[in-house]
């Protein structure tokens, strides 16, 4: 069964690569260098990233919310 949640980045990302260290089945990736990105079929949204984000960033949503 799928998770209800996911985590989503925002665009005040800095991309110091926190989430990507702690997420703990590989669903976030910097992209070039920029922003953090989930890949939200691998998220499990248990917040670990949201904890970590020194920016803020990233906040989890319902599944049933994504636009």
């Amino acid at each position: 069964m799928a998770s209800k949640r996911f985590a989503q980045v925002g665009d005040y990302c800095v991309a110091c690569g926190s989430c990507v260290k702690v997420c703990p089945m590989g669903a976030i990736s910097v992209w070039k260098g920029v922003k953090a990105v989930v890949d939200t079929a691998r998220c499990v949204g248990c917040g670990k990233c949201a904890g970590e984000c020194p920016a803020g960033a990233i906040e989890l949503l319902n599944r049933e919310d994504k636009a």
